[in-house]
């Protein structure tokens, strides 16, 4: 790890996004969310117009983590994601990162999106914890790992919309080198691990690896699209990455209801995505708002 960086080390990273911005997303990822992308419709929804994306707040964040280690190339291992508000077009907003601690050659990283208030104060669009290594001296090794079920059903509402325990979604792609040149081009994100071989291949991977943001919009997509559906608000999401993912890899998401909360319209799922040889590439779970779904009666 870079000798400078150490608990209470911090980095900023400041945008304005635009609608262009979540429509581009939207391309990249698939996920075509109304809340993000049509403007009739979320002017009917308690937001009140088009909002961001949780996972471009997310690439925002992977954005900013070359304030902290620059140019040497950054591994994620974890992020954790609450949404306590929403981020609209042409709001600007700042990451702050805050190294709180450093073990096992792991940095530790409070990561906080927010935008200006009203009364001058700030309002938090995005928070959670990032764990992160240098490219080249990951803590674990980063290599083959079996995928696994964790769709298990707790205990709960027994339907909600339509919706019960154990609905599950899935999807396949595989990313292409332009799909990753395209999210540099958008987010500006210059991790040297998703564009150069070289560099990647000196970090311990096969070549160049796809972002983290693009696997998790992954989930996005289905989330907001497929299962709950479209009109879903993510609330939470927990993320952890125990191998890489390349271009090309056939890759499969999967999401999978695991708790209904009628009352507070809440759905809690888990989420993978798993490559073809079994590696499980990103593992988590998810918490989203359902008050907005675009087909309530199933």
């Amino acid at each position: 790890m870079n000798a400078d960086v150490t608990p209470g080390s911090k980095a900023e990273y400041r945008r304005v996004l635009l609608q262009a911005d979540f429509d581009r997303f939207a391309r990249l990822t698939g996920d075509d969310n109304p809340l993000h992308c049509n403007q009739a419709f979320a002017a009917k929804s308690h937001f009140g117009a088009t909002v961001a994306h949780g996972m471009l707040l997310y690439s925002c964040i992977c954005r900013a983590f070359e304030g902290l280690i620059p140019g040497q190339g950054v591994v994620q291992l974890e992020q954790s994601l609450m949404f306590p508000n929403p981020t609209f077009a042409n709001e600007p907003i700042s990451v702050y990162l805050t190294v709180t601690d450093e073990s096992g050659g792991a940095l530790e990283i409070a990561t906080d999106v927010s935008k200006p208030g009203a009364d001058g104060g700030a309002i938090v669009c995005a928070t959670g914890r990032a764990r992160v290594v240098a490219a080249g001296a990951p803590p674990q090794p980063m290599g083959v790992v079996a995928s696994h079920d964790r769709s298990g059903v707790s205990p709960g509402d027994a339907a909600l919309y339509g919706l019960r325990a154990g609905m599950r979604a899935s999807s396949e792609r595989a990313f292409s080198s332009s799909d990753i040149d395209e999210y540099r081009d958008l987010i500006g994100d210059r991790n040297p691990l998703f564009y150069d071989d070289a560099v990647a291949r000196a970090g311990g991977f096969k070549g160049r690896i796809v972002p983290w943001p693009l696997l998790a919009g992954m989930f996005s997509d289905l989330l907001g699209t497929r299962l709950p559906g479209r009109g879903t608000g993510w609330m939470k999401q927990t993320l952890r990455y125990p191998a890489p993912a390349y271009p090309g890899d056939r890759l499969t998401a999967t999401v999978a209801i695991t708790r209904l909360r009628a009352q507070k319209e809440l759905v809690n799922l888990s989420t993978c995505v798993s490559a073809a040889d079994g590696r499980l590439v990103c593992d988590g779970e998810a918490l989203v708002l359902v008050r907005n779904l675009e087909n309530k009666n199933r």
